[in-house]
């Protein structure tokens, strides 16, 4: 009862404000703009994040810019219901976002255009990942300088073998699997067939989407537009003879093109062509998120973005410690309105130590309220050993899912510390104490000891996958030995629970929780706050960690690259990495 006089007071403001403000919108409601311009770019996330009161320094995004898809659905709804808006003004520039949220922007322009509103898309440039949001417009225009680089999709598979040893490295890595392909990163000279055929996979999938996307889009047959793949990229002025875009229209003809403003008055004055923001100030009544007596219920979004390691350091876009994700799991478990929780993985896999952590806090978190893991990038190795301690698993269509296997070993520097004058002897009291030197390879002893611990902690991992999918370990193990699928497959496999976006997945966790989903808060717990150094994590290290990891995840572009790589690799290098379970963004 103590929230209702603040609650009354807060809305009673909020009255005020809008009457305050209501014959100044009267004034500006004949200028409204028929149609609203909105900013499409980066990877906005599925839901408003929510912002310090009283920042310090930062940039702020720009008018036009969509800042989650969340809002962008809401201002559509509002402009489908204005009879004297037309319709929006949709630029594409330097979009980054997975198939996923793309299939969901595809989603909302749908709606948008079947309430009778038109779609226009521009573009400078354009690639291959963000056309098919163009293709969903009614009218798709570009730049006359701009591009249309639509290729298809590459991928590429790295052998680091014969450029190690000519260093003077050697690779000596033990696996479970022959689909278990990480280790041949280092030890291979060139991509193995298994791998290729991996990726391969990937690629077909993603490509028959896009010919269908461009197909349906721009009224073309299959035939006709893998031809026309096969032809790409293309200049401005060849994407419009090929039916690629409509017309090619620059950003201060754009008034003129849509009608706004006749040809061959000042159109300079581009005032038709506003923002959201600026179509708000133009309605009488405008919504107003009013406060409730009642508090809606929180959904928890717990973040396991980039590589798994122990530890309590804090977590990045590009690692995730157990600490943070366990201390964030307490957290979401502790708080009363937190209904149910979201675990978003976007990981390629790490030190399946970490992992059985953040597993057990799942666990444990789960039999208080319900617990959805849900992937839309990657979710591999001892990702998705964290996964499965979920109630349900929930999957985009073309997310990496799987490569349930281990694989250890170190990198012997013996031939390189000779080339550079270094000379070391190995003095030991045990024999595998010397099991992590960087000095010389390993001895058979050690081989069989390295070798049964792979096997170990294999058959642990099949344990925990079989129990949390409630199959048998040889069930799971059929579909093992580092195998890696597709959100599509992986659900007719039964690995993943269900196919859908973050909006069904949060829905469904509600659902669980036996609590209406019509309005809640999505609230954040951990996630990325600083960058951190894995090489320095590594480094602090008392002993080479366990490290699983899928290398499918950089071989089709995801969210690390080269330099991730790169690191990767030196701090793997720094002590005989035992890599095992093998298998980064916000939502």
């Amino acid at each position: 009862m103590l929230r209702l006089p603040f609650v009354a007071l807060i809305n009673l403001l909020l009255l005020v404000r809008s009457l305050l403000g209501l014959p100044f919108r009267l004034l500006a409601s004949r200028h409204r703009p028929a149609y609203v311009r909105f900013r499409l770019t980066g990877d906005p996330p599925y839901r408003e994040r929510r912002r310090a009161r009283f920042q310090l320094g930062g940039s702020r995004p720009e008018p036009a810019a969509v800042t989650s898809l969340e809002r962008f659905r809401e201002s559509l709804r509002l402009l489908a219901a204005d009879a004297r808006v037309k319709g929006i003004l949709l630029e594409v520039e330097n979009l980054e976002v997975p198939p996923a949220k793309r299939d969901a922007l595809v989603s909302v322009l749908g709606d948008f255009r079947r309430a009778g509103k038109r779609v226009v898309a521009w573009a400078v440039s354009v690639d291959t990942d963000a056309y098919p949001l163009m293709c969903a417009a009614d009218e798709a225009l570009l730049a006359p300088m701009g591009r249309v680089d639509v290729v298809g999709y590459a991928a590429e598979a790295t052998a680091l073998g014969e450029g190690l040893s000519r260093v003077g490295i050697q690779a000596h890595f033990v696996r479970r699997g022959d689909y278990k392909t990480a280790p041949e990163l280092f030890t291979h000279a060139t991509v193995s067939d298994i791998q290729a055929r991996t990726v391969e996979s990937f690629l077909d999938e993603r490509y028959v989407d896009l010919v269908d996307a461009v197909a349906q889009g721009r009224r073309k047959t299959p035939e006709e537009v893998r031809a026309l793949i096969d032809r790409g990229p293309f200049s401005a002025r060849r994407a419009v003879e090929a039916g690629l875009v409509d017309a090619l229209v620059s950003e201060a003809d754009l008034p003129v093109h849509l009608g706004l403003v006749k040809p061959g008055e000042g159109h300079e004055d581009e005032t038709e062509l506003e923002p959201m923001a600026t179509y708000l100030a133009t309605v009488p009544f405008p919504p107003v998120r009013w406060r409730r007596l009642r508090l809606p219920p929180r959904v928890a979004l717990v973040p396991v973005s980039g590589l798994i390691v122990p530890g309590q350091a804090g977590s990045s876009e590009r690692m995730t410690s157990s600490g943070s994700v366990v201390k964030a799991l307490r957290a979401a478990g502790r708080d009363r309105r937190t209904k149910a929780v979201v675990l978003y993985i976007n990981s390629p896999g790490g030190a399946p130590l970490a992992s059985e952590q953040m597993l057990e806090a799942v666990q444990r978190v789960g039999r208080k309220k319900p617990v959805i893991a849900f992937m839309d990038r990657v979710c591999a190795s001892a990702g998705f050993m964290v996964a499965v301690g979920a109630k349900e698993i929930w999957s985009a269509p073309h997310a990496v899912v799987g490569s349930i296997g281990v694989f250890a070993g170190k990198f012997d520097a013996s031939v390189l510390l000779e080339r550079l004058g270094v000379h070391r002897t190995v003095i030991v009291r045990g024999e595998n104490a010397a099991l992590n030197s960087n000095s010389r390879g390993f001895t058979e002893r050690e081989r069989a000891a390295l070798e049964a611990e792979v096997e170990e902690i294999y058959q642990a991992f099949l344990a925990y996958v079989a129990k949390g999918r409630g199959r048998t370990p040889e069930e799971i193990h059929s579909l093992a030995e580092g195998r890696v699928y597709s959100g599509m497959r992986a659900k007719g496999l039964g690995l993943v629970d269900h196919v859908g976006g973050f909006e069904a997945a949060c829905g469904r966790a509600l659902e669980l929780a036996k609590v209406p989903a019509e309005r809640f808060d999505l609230v954040t717990y951990g996630g990325p706050k600083q960058r951190l150094s894995l090489l320095k994590l590594l480094m602090g290290a008392a002993r080479a960690q366990v490290y699983a990891l899928c290398p499918t995840a950089w071989s089709l572009g995801g969210p690390w690259g080269t330099d991730d790589l790169e690191e990767m690799i030196r701090a793997l290098g720094l002590r005989s990495g035992l890599d095992s379970p093998e298998s980064g963004r916000l939502p």
